[in-house]
């Protein structure tokens, strides 16, 4: 039992994987027919975005502050004052904002994704839709991949900017870097592909969090037991999928030997 029961979760996973695949082609197929509920969009995306802010610019903001002591301290060592706000800019605007915003929302909205939705299979809501000829992939996971591919880039704005402030409190008050000098530094080592980069990473997270979310639901078994299952395996898929997207987009747009600080400095 105890070597038969890995290979059946990892199995069952596997499984759930490829589902969540050919969901996110179905995913695409219905947006191009423009087959959209506007008020369950509204609605999801009044949860995403407004309702995970709080949580996210707290997050931002201390990742921020504790970025800038590592890195503050050591860069006064060096002399390199004027790069401590570009190289905390640019570890925001690539990766830090994008993917730590895609984190809290997989942790709040991936799992309430999950967890409704699982709800509704094992309760045979889902099989009413069927009857209503009411197709669930138009009224409930469109709808949320809408939300989250909109909203995620936008808190990841907004996280980016709530994480500089935090870091130029720090440098300014602990520091005593002088307020333009952290700035303009930013702003030097900084450009528009790196705000791109971050948004594109935004939407794609966004993809990734409410397709696995609501493909796990969609596929839950064994009533409140395999709804909690669910939850958790469709968190922890999303956190990885995450991870691993993050890392080949990384190398699709920031690979070869250019360095933005170097050149700055």
């Amino acid at each position: 039992m105890s070597e038969t029961t890995p290979r059946s979760g990892l199995g069952l996973w596997s499984q759930r994987l490829l589902a969540a695949t050919l969901l996110g082609g179905q995913v695409v197929l219905h947006l191009l027919k423009a087959k959209i509920h506007r008020r369950n969009t509204l609605d999801q995306m009044a949860m995403v975005g407004p309702e995970s802010l709080l949580i996210a610019l707290l997050t931002a903001s201390f990742v921020g502050m504790v970025f800038t002591i590592q890195v503050a301290r050591e860069f006064l060592n060096f002399g390199a004052v004027n790069a401590i706000g570009g190289v905390l800019a640019l570890s925001l605007t690539r990766e830090l904002a994008p993917v730590l915003t895609a984190v809290v929302l997989a942790g709040r909205v991936g799992s309430a994704f999950a967890a409704e939705i699982g709800t509704m299979r094992v309760t045979e809501q889902i099989d009413a839709l069927y009857m209503l000829r009411t197709d669930p992939i138009d009224y409930l996971v469109i709808p949320r991949v809408i939300a989250c591919c909109s909203m995620l880039p936008i808190l990841t704005i907004m996280s980016l900017i709530t994480g500089m402030a935090g870091g130029l409190l720090i440098a300014t008050t602990f520091y005593n870097i002088p307020q333009n000098v952290f700035l303009d530094s930013a702003r030097n080592f900084t450009s528009i592909w790196d705000l791109c980069s971050g948004a594109i990473k935004a939407v794609v997270f966004g993809g990734l969090i409410s397709v696995i979310g609501c493909s796990w639901g969609l596929t839950t078994t064994g009533g409140a037991k395999g709804v909690g299952q669910s939850t958790t395996t469709a968190v922890v898929t999303a956190l990885l999928a995450i991870f691993v997207t993050n890392f080949f987009l990384s190398w699709i747009m920031f690979q070869g030997a250019g360095s933005a600080v170097l050149q700055k400095i």
